[in-house]
């Protein structure tokens, strides 16, 4: 009778009743101490248990829910069961809310020109992005949750082996599923609500767009990628030429023998009129250059801040002066140091204050220069001039409409093409520039993509020319320019101004920062990363940022800077969102509304708790130069308001990270600065799901990461540069999403808790430059082979180093394997190999590298020949460095397959540097014959710069040299070569003599001239 299907059906739903009764009561218990859940919450758990049990009778489920909702009564039970439609229903609600965010962007965008000169239409505009920003909170709170619980799955489903091994019969699911069941409901019902009280107020706000007359069909222009280096900052050409002409003959011109004070020449004329333009194409003038021995920018702004401004030039002078120098005398003492009997150019640009006694400490302190050292200021007031001294004023003239429109006609027209047809039109637009070459660099920028006469007709008609400015002649044309973008790159630009001015952007780090916040329109098949940087480029060819810093090798803009005007404006587009603190300054601000805040703060500062209400930020700055015991209360206190934080900057001295970081679930962006002094993060920080960026900047604090790395599933780009760091989690191949990993560590062969080589497999999409290191420890060198490099397409640049716990014969040989088998793709253009302990370096495909340009062998003890590099058709930087062994540079480094052939031998290298050889003895050509092209054989036909140091055993330089067009050779602390290379009398005077800059042992043997400076 027993084993009657039925008797046992009924013993299981006797036991599930008791199991389920246990679990609502260990539910109602942890309810009360951790949510915040009603009565009727606790019924719809219940039932939601009951439903997720396979019951063998399922109309008792009914029955038990039924005779709990009588219970309850009808007024709970109707209530309960509107609950049950609401959480039942929250999918479809959130798809919903997902459409309705688009509406809201096409309103915004709509929205945002009107909103400029309607008050009414402001109000509309705030609220309509207030709801904007909730909304998107509340969908990416329910992503969070979609993706945590996938996390928490698939490790339950790894760790718990027990669930194979249940007892026959069986049917209950873990406590801990039930558990995330709940959770899940818990959020299923809490954001219900949400979404129905949005919903409630986006009705009220879509019903008012009908007022305002909002067409949400109306069609934005889409930008199209444009290639920015095809467009020319042509203020630096246009118009300038007498001013320039000026200013160089004050800077260079010796003035008066008794004067021992530094002159100062001050440039003085309204923002936008190109002070700053001006006084950069002196500073870089290569007669400039040459005439001062040190020279100095430093921005000075408003307020005039001296011990920040006494720092600047300490930094310019000497990168490695200390940062934490606070007192201003001490730093004034380290300037009279730094300067003394030196001949400098110190320009100070952007200069407010009026108070000469700011200045006057600086004007002592720089009087220990030499003669002749200049002082070149920029401002936009005379007064300020004539308080700071100027022997010299200019005063900064507007362009004339002629040069106006020849700038604009510049960048407009690339092509070269001149479009007559549109020069009346273009004419007329020059005239409203008021003669400020900004303003005609961004109406340049403006009407670029623009071809046609109706164009060109509605920009000169536009009602925006009538709104009166900020700065006479900018307004209208940044206004014009901004609302043309679509609301994706408004929201990028009007972002910058939360930076503070004069702030050097890095293109990189801006493009991540976008991504953080979301602005970044997705596209199929093309990565986030690409799609900011064609926003970036967008902007920067509508004159939005100046100043470029481009990377030599591509030609790409890696760096630039905002003008001082744009950045005013920028914070004119989100003036009630930004927010910047600095002190213990109690401002009258509502922080409801404020989504950035920078709060600067010292030790001594009173924290202005109102802060605490700003709830809804999404970047935080978080900077001090020097922290007290209640900072780790202070930091833990606003992770636990600032829940919304999408990006994260913090530059101050902590010693730890709070655990409570975990609250941060929107978090996108952590940047520790080199202030941090954090060894470990916590391990709380791999329960933020949504991290897309971990920058550890100098943090040489650091030792390892956190083990939980594994679960930042959504982390494209993990970058760090700490030397303490020997330890790297394991699993961290998992993180498929990653684009850039700065470093890979490689584990001790004891660590069990480590990282394998091997992890990288899968790691594909990595681009930029990857540091692998402590190679030495890799036991199984299958695990090289593994590590698949030659399928990583995107990497540029490759740092191999052979670090290793222990020195033996299995490492050397070792190194030598796992060497043969990391071939990277061959489009490979950086390599830098470190540590090496084989005797060569021939894996074939070294030589393969078609594309590579710099190549570095450092610290290699035991090598004892090098590769046959000659072939490399695009290597351009070759560094040999601290090689013990090698005694012979020969033919074999050429790569010459015979002296017979013709041949062009390393045709694109342009520097080489051989250092710290102390057993290189000789270095030869073809053979050592003398005639080194003969047959055709050329050899190093681009090198510019030689260097050779600490090489005490070299007897003689290569015949070669002769033909080479070397521009720079320096010999240090070779004693038998140096002796050899002496000016005219020295044995290998002959193959040097043609070089216009040699230098041996600090001596300059000829300059460029030709004479002798020893």
């Amino acid at each position: 009778m027993t084993s009657c299907p039925y008797i046992i059906a009924f013993n299981q739903m006797l036991s599930v009743q008791v199991e389920v009764f246990g679990l609502f009561q260990f539910i109602i218990k942890a309810g009360k101490k951790k949510m915040n859940i009603t009565s009727i919450d606790y019924l719809l758990l219940f039932q939601f248990l009951l439903l997720s049990i396979k019951l063998p009778f399922p109309t008792m489920v009914d029955a038990i829910v039924t005779d709990l909702l009588t219970q309850l009564g009808s007024i709970a039970a109707q209530q309960a069961q509107q609950e049950i439609k609401l959480i039942a229903g929250v999918d479809k609600e959130v798809q919903m809310l997902k459409d309705g965010l688009r509406i809201v962007q096409a309103m915004l965008n709509n929205a945002e020109e009107r909103q400029a000169s309607d008050v009414a239409v402001k109000l509309w505009f705030d609220q309509l992005k207030d709801v904007y920003y909730m909304m998107d909170d509340v969908l990416d709170t329910w992503n969070t949750a979609r993706i945590k619980s996938q996390i928490q799955k698939e490790e339950e489903e790894k760790n718990d082996k027990s669930r194979a091994v249940k007892k026959v019969g069986s049917f209950l699911p873990s406590l801990s599923f039930c558990f995330r069941r709940v959770k899940s409901l818990a959020l299923r019902h809490e954001i219900g609500h949400k979404i129905k009280t949005l919903n409630e107020t986006l009705d009220k706000i879509v019903k008012d767009r009908v007022t305002y007359g909002f067409d949400l069909t109306k069609q934005h222009d889409v930008i199209e990628h444009i290639k920015t280096t095809s467009f020319v900052d042509v203020s630096n050409i246009i118009g300038r030429e007498n001013y320039r002409g000026d200013l160089l003959s004050n800077l260079l011109g010796k003035g008066s023998q008794e004067d021992r004070k530094p002159q100062v020449i001050s440039l003085v004329g309204m923002g936008g009129i190109g002070k700053s333009t001006l006084a950069q194409l002196a500073y870089n003038d290569p007669e400039v250059q040459a005439h001062f021995q040190v020279r100095m920018w430093v921005c000075v702004s408003e307020p005039f801040d001296q011990c920040k401004i006494a720092r600047a030039i300490c930094q310019e002078l000497d990168s490695e002066s200390p940062h934490n120098i606070t007192e201003l005398q001490s730093l004034l003492h380290k300037i009279c140091d730094l300067i003394r009997g030196k001949k400098f150019l110190l320009v100070l640009d952007d200069v407010w204050t009026e108070d000469s006694t700011m200045w006057e400490p600086f004007k002592f302190a720089l009087e220990y220069g030499a003669k002749g050292s200049k002082i070149l200021v920029t401002t936009r007031k005379y007064r300020v001039a004539e308080r700071m001294g100027s022997v010299h004023i200019i005063n900064l003239g507007v362009l004339s409409d002629e040069d106006c429109w020849l700038m604009i006609s510049k960048i407009v027209f690339f092509d070269n093409d001149q479009h007559k047809d549109l020069e009346d039109l273009g004419k007329q637009l020059a005239n409203k520039c008021k003669g400020l070459p900004l303003a005609a660099k961004t109406l340049g920028g403006l009407m670029r993509n623009k071809r046609s006469r109706d164009q060109w007709k509605n920009m000169l008609d536009s009602s925006l020319w009538e709104l009166e400015d900020f700065e006479k002649g900018l307004l209208a044309p940044l206004l014009l320019s901004y609302y043309e973008l679509p609301l994706a790159l408004k929201r990028c630009f009007s972002y910058c101004a939360v930076f503070p001015k004069d702030y050097l952007f890095s293109k990189d780090q801006l493009v991540l920062l976008w991504m953080a916040q979301g602005y970044i329109e997705s596209k199929v098949k093309t990565e986030m990363e690409i799609i900011a940087g064609e926003y970036f480029e967008n902007l920067a060819i509508r004159s939005f940022f100046q100043d470029f810093e481009k990377d030599e090798s591509d030609d790409k803009i890696t760096r630039c800077k905002m003008h001082d005007i744009v950045h005013d404006f920028a914070q004119s587009m989100i003036t009630n969102e930004f927010v910047a603190i600095d002190g213990d300054m109690e401002l009258e601000i509502d922080y409801k509304s404020v989504h950035h805040l920078r709060l600067k703060f010292s030790k001594e500062m009173l924290f202005p708790v109102s802060v605490y209400h700003a709830e809804n930020i999404r970047t935080l700055f978080l900077l001090s130069d020097e922290i007290d015991y209640n900072f780790n209360m202070l930091i833990s206190n606003l992770f636990q308001n600032f829940r919304c934080l999408r990006t994260l900057i913090l530059d101050c001295p902590i010693k730890k990270i709070p655990d409570v970081v975990e609250n941060l679930i929107h978090l996108r962006f952590l940047l520790l600065s080199t202030k941090v002094e954090i060894e470990e993060l916590p391990e709380t920080i791999c329960n933020l799901c949504n991290l897309q960026t971990l920058c550890i900047d100098n943090c040489y604090c650091l030792k390892k990461l956190p083990q939980g790395m594994s679960k930042l599933i959504n982390l494209r780009h993990l970058i760090f540069d700490t030397y303490a760091m020997t330890q790297f989690p394991r699993r961290i191949g998992r993180l498929i999403s990653l684009r850039t990993l700065s470093h890979f560590i490689i584990s001790g062969k004891d660590d069990k808790e480590g990282c394998k080589l091997g992890e990288l497999k899968i790691l594909n999409q990595l681009q930029g430059t990857l540091r692998i290191q402590w190679l030495g420890n890799v036991v199984d060198v299958c695990e090289a082979k593994n590590a698949q490099l030659k399928k990583k397409t995107h990497l540029r640049g490759l740092y191999l180093g052979f670090e290793g716990e222990d020195e033996n014969d299995r490492r050397i040989n070792n190194n030598v394997l796992v060497l043969n088998d990391l071939e990277p793709h061959p489009d490979l253009e950086y390599l830098e190999i470190y540590d090496y302990q084989g005797t060569t370096i021939y894996p074939n495909w070294m030589i393969s590298l078609m594309k590579l340009k710099t190549l570095c062998f450092f610290a290699c003890p035991k090598l004892k020949g090098l590769p046959p590099l000659g072939k490399l058709p695009f290597l351009e930087s070759l560094s040999i460095i601290d090689v013990d062994s090698l005694e012979k540079v020969g033919v074999e480094f050429l790569g010459l397959e015979s002296i017979y052939k013709k041949d062009n031998i390393f045709p694109q290298l342009k520097s080489l540097k051989f250092s710290f050889l102390k057993e290189w003895k000789e270095w030869v050509g073809i053979g050592g014959m003398r005639n080194e092209e003969i047959n055709g054989v050329t050899i190093m036909p681009c090198l510019q710069d030689l260097t050779i140091s600490r090489c005490p055993k070299l007897k003689v330089l290569p015949y070669f040299l002769r033909t080479t067009p070397l521009k720079k050779l320096v010999i240090f602390q070779c004693p038998i070569l140096g002796e050899r290379c002496q000016k005219e009398i020295g044995e290998d005077w002959s193959k040097i003599s043609h070089i216009p800059n040699i230098k041996i042992d600090w001596k300059y043997m000829q300059t460029d001239d030709g004479e002798c400076d020893a």
